[in-house]
Formats: structure tokens, C-alpha cells, sequence
């Protein structure tokens, strides 16, 4: 019996700047055991994700995974341009952690109360390359109240957090520094993979970059993790 899976997130989820994960997903099962919905929205901070619930409960799935909190993590770091996001994506505040952990939780108590899904909350992916930079401990800090929303609601919090984190220090790669993503530095990503012509992992390349191509977006070893941590995760969701 197929399993119908809908995959909420941001970016990461939406798949135009980064790898797309899920499709790496549905490669990973059988033919015919997953139907993937994606729900996923440039830029959104959990929040956003919080308004817009209406389309997954209308139609419930069996599954539904979470990869919330990347823009969230971002927002709490030197050099983000919040102003711009705040009115970009219609925040009601100016984004922070306590925010963001009440916002997913509002997401995870409608989804459970209102669907009869199973549901798995995905710690958030490294931001940058540097373990003990900046970036990286705002990701491992937003995974920790990640893993604390989903144990005060009896959800699993799938390890996606610590599979690259034990992937960066298993590989080693050059401490680049963590640069905060603009929009003109988005539209070069695409240039160069549209115009171009060069893929995406070898943007990454170009750049010293092991799992993503500026430091947020993933290439395709960094999406290959996300779709490794879901399907290890299906295995358990989906009985």
C-alpha cells in the first residue's frame, strides 16, 4: 500500500536553490511506496508555516514531516537583514527563539489535533561549515528546541543536525566562513546554474563547500542526508 507523505518546510523543502530532497527520497523507496506532497515556501520562518496548515489538513496524509527554523536560526545571527524579512514574509515580530519555539509548537498541536497523521519533527541542517562558528551553534541551538517541541508532544525528532555534523567532522573540509545569503547572492547560485550550466555541487565546489552551495542551501551530498535521515525515519513513521 502506498504511504502518502507530506513534506512541510521552507527553501530547503521547495527545492529551487537547493537539491531537491525529496526527489532523492522517492528514489530511495520502492516504486510505488511513497506519494510525496511537497509543502514548502521560500523564505518562510515557522510562523508562515503555522498559516498556511489549512492545505495539509484538508487532505491529511499518512505521514507528515517538518524541516522548519532554518530562516528562524538565521534571524538570530550578526548581519541578517530581519527588517527586510520581517516585512518580506508579513511578521507580526521580529523573529527569536522563544518565538519560534511557540510557533512550531502551534504547528505540531493543530497537526496532531487535527489530523490522524504520523508526524516527525527533522532537526534543522548545519547552517555554514564551521562546527564552532556562529552559524553552525544557532542551527544545533534551534535543533535543541526542535527535539524539545517534539518531546513534549510525543513526536520523533529525526537527527538530521547530527548526521551532518558527524559528516563535517568525518570529512574535514575547509573552515570557509560563514556568509550570510542575500538575494543578490541567490540570483548568482541561479545564474551560474541556469546560464551556466554548472550544477549545483559544482558551485559547491568552487566555493570549498561540502554540503551546501552558500552555506544554507544544500547540494547534493547535504540533500542526500536529509533524504537518508527521512527514509530511516519512514521506517518507523509509517507503521
Amino acid at each position: 500500500m502506498t504511504t502518502r507523505v507530506a513534506c512541510l518546510g521552507d527553501s530547503l523543502t521547495r527545492a529551487q536553490f537547493s537539491v531537491d530532497y525529496l526527489d532523492l527520497l522517492e528514489r530511495r523507496r520502492p516504486p510505488g511506496d511513497v506519494r510525496i506532497d511537497r509543502f514548502g515556501v521560500n523564505g518562510d520562518f515557522a510562523h508562515n508555516l503555522l498559516q498556511r496548515l489549512d492545505a495539509v489538513v484538508a487532505d491529511p496524509p499518512d505521514v507528515i514531516t517538518v524541516l522548519i527554523g532554518t530562516n528562524d536560526a538565521r534571524a538570530s545571527l550578526d548581519g541578517y537583514p530581519v527588517e527586510q524579512a520581517v516585512k518580506r514574509k508579513k511578521l507580526p515580530v521580529r523573529p527569536s527563539a522563544g518565538w519560534f519555539q511557540e510557533c512550531l509548537e502551534a504547528v505540531v498541536a493543530r497537526l496532531r489535533a487535527e489530523t490522524d497523521a504520523t508526524i516527525g519533527l527533522l532537526s534543522l541542517p548545519v547552517l555554514g561549515q564551521r562546527l564552532d562558528g556562529a552559524a553552525a551553534q544557532a542551527s544545533e541551538a534551534y535543533s535543541r528546541m526542535i527535539a524539545e517541541v517534539a518531546a513534549g508532544h510525543g513526536v520523533p525528532c529525526l537527527p538530521l543536525h547530527e548526521r551532518q555534523a558527524e559528516e563535517l567532522r568525518r570529512a574535514d573540509p575547509p573552515p570557509v566562513p560563514y556568509r550570510e545569503v542575500t538575494p543578490a547572492a541567490t540570483v548568482g547560485v541561479l545564474v551560474e546554474h541556469a546560464v551556466l550550466r554548472r550544477s549545483l555541487d559544482a558551485i559547491s565546489r568552487r566555493r570549498g563547500l561540502l554540503l551546501t552551495t552558500d552555506h544554507v542551501h544544500q547540494n547534493s551530498r547535504g540533500a542526500a542526508l536529509i533524504a537518508e535521515v527521512v527514509d530511516a525515519g519512514l521506517s518507523t513513521l509509517s507503521t
